[in-house]
């Protein structure tokens, strides 16, 4: 309004030259905080220490269980089946198909302690009394059993009997039967000194770790003697189903 004086903000804020000139109006930065480089690297240290922990923790559950089982041991016990020292990760590239030709990535078997029979397609007597094993030594489990599957492992591109078979992997806690070719799996499991991969049971942790092998033709007794160790070792940290 003629007569009145302004009072936006612009009056108050704009030099006298700019306001009366119109010229546009200039920024200068007199100062910018330097990042304190010992700063960083104390926050990057910390921050690799608690991923550190983090790793620790979850970890510290499987590492308190092989404590238990391998050092803390009551005098004069001795293990039936022998301990793989150190363990042997299950490659994650095993090349695992089913009967019908299925692929099936390796991951897939962890998260349940495994019981193991390896055999070619053919499965001659000794091979046939190792599944009824397997199977038996499942049963023995009682209520545990439910944290431990049985896995058939053919070493050939064979037909198994349909019948073997059939009789094997009828119900819930039937054996798994999965091809996966010889040589891929001699890189994982080994038979002991002068013995052959199929003569042996084989016991895998649920982090999918080969950690014990049973002696050819095992005692049924003592191998689930083993066995229930490894279970009751890790009953705090392992829960049955995957």
């Amino acid at each position: 309004m003629p007569g009145s004086r302004s009072s936006g903000p612009d009056a108050a804020v704009l030099p006298a030259e700019a306001r009366s000139a119109g010229e546009p109006l200039g920024l200068t930065v007199h100062s910018v905080p330097r990042l304190d480089a010992e700063a960083l690297e104390q926050r990057t240290r910390s921050g690799r220490l608690r991923m550190m922990l983090v790793l620790l923790v979850c970890a510290a559950p499987v590492i308190a269980s092989y404590f238990t089982y391998y050092v803390i041991r009551p005098q004069g016990r001795s293990n039936y089946a022998e301990l793989i020292q150190p363990t042997r990760t299950m490659p994650a590239a095993l090349p695992l198909t089913t009967l019908a030709g299925q692929p099936l990535a390796a991951s897939g078997l962890r998260r349940q302690w495994l019981l193991v029979s390896v055999s070619p397609s053919s499965c001659d007597a000794p091979c046939q009394q190792r599944l009824y094993m397997q199977r038996q030594l499942h049963q023995m489990l009682g209520r545990e059993r439910d944290r431990v599957d049985k896995l058939w492992l053919l070493t050939d591109a064979g037909q198994p009997d349909a019948a073997l078979v059939g009789a094997l992997t009828q119900g819930p806690e039937g054996v798994q039967v999965l091809r996966v070719p010889r040589e891929q799996l001699v890189q994982w499991l080994a038979p002991a000194p002068g013995r052959t991969l199929e003569e042996h049971l084989y016991v895998i942790d649920p982090m999918g770790e080969w950690m014990m092998r049973s002696p050819p033709s095992p005692d049924p007794q003592k191998l689930k003697r083993d066995l229930d160790r490894l279970l009751r070792a890790s009953s705090w940290w392992d829960t049955a189903g995957r």
